[in-house]
């Protein structure tokens, strides 16, 4: 796809999230707008994988950390042709494949189940140091929060793919800024999160988390370097598209009523309409 049409994609993708936040009556809204650009890229530009045949042995890996933002990554895996739009709308509901956390024994397609915050870093260099010991080729992309660094079987992850070299690994962080509680500076301070990455010898990209063409570069990049794991940090806006969710913590964990959901899409029906001119 070339870049305007990711971006309609990614725009698209917000507005299914939305409809199945509210058709669920439950989840979270502002760090799976925040990231639709990010799982866009990934899932039409740069992964290696078949929706016909999820197991493909020659796949690059996909490890969502932070669970509780997958109401994007299904929406993209739908897009994508993984399973109908039509199922988006069963999210949250008895019986549905499409549970609150990713859980792998469900959907075909993803590779770890999901939950506990901080321990998708250590599923992730457990396979990338499986698939090297084994000489396979494929590529391992982890997805976490910078709020997930609260936790410190996560610093132990970070500190063991550095020992060991895992240039197959791939972490991007979703640094939105927010946690359940309010601003991660506020409740435990991240910075100098770049340094401290470097510190543990990781080599780190600095990316607008919604510059398509910035985040695709970056993955480029990441497949380039020899002997260091690659961690991009995806500066991105929790809520993004949606102006009253925007920057506000109080929707990481909340889902639309009817009326919010109603000037949601207005907004992101908008957005959709100025992405289109703009590349005519």
């Amino acid at each position: 796809m070339i870049i305007k049409e990711l971006e309609k994609k990614a725009n698209e993708i917000r507005e299914d999230i939305i409809k199945m936040l509210l058709e669920a009556g439950s989840g979270h809204s502002a760090g799976p707008l925040g990231m639709a650009d990010v799982f866009t890229a990934l899932y039409f530009d740069i992964l290696k994988h078949n929706p016909k045949n999820p197991k493909w042995d020659e796949r690059d890996y996909l490890v969502l950390s932070n669970g509780h933002i997958c109401p994007v990554q299904y929406a993209t895996m739908a897009h994508a042709g993984y399973f109908s739009k039509k199922e988006l709308m069963t999210l949250r509901k008895f019986g549905t494949r499409l549970q609150g956390h990713p859980h792998s024994e469900s959907l075909p397609g993803i590779e770890f189940s999901s939950g506990p915050l901080g321990s998708g870093l250590g599923q992730a260099c457990g396979l990338a140091y499986g698939l090297r010991m084994d000489k396979k080729k494929n590529f391992v992309y982890c997805l976490g929060s910078d709020g997930e660094h609260d936790s410190g079987v996560w610093w132990e992850s970070v500190l063991w793919a550095g020992k060991h070299r895992l240039d197959n690994l791939t972490l991007i962080i979703d640094r939105n800024n927010i946690q359940i509680d309010g601003y991660t500076e506020d409740i435990m301070p991240l910075e100098p999160l770049r340094a401290k990455y470097e510190a543990f010898n990781w080599h780190v990209i600095d990316v607008d988390g919604h510059n398509m063409e910035a985040i695709i570069d970056a993955c480029n990049e990441a497949k380039a370097i020899f002997e260091k794991p690659v961690c991009i940090i995806a500066h991105t806006i929790p809520g993004k598209g949606v102006d009253f969710m925007e920057f506000d913590f109080a929707w990481h964990g909340k889902s639309p009523g009817q009326e919010e959901a109603k000037a949601a899409l207005h907004q992101l029906r908008t957005l959709r309409g100025k992405i289109k001119s703009e590349h005519e």
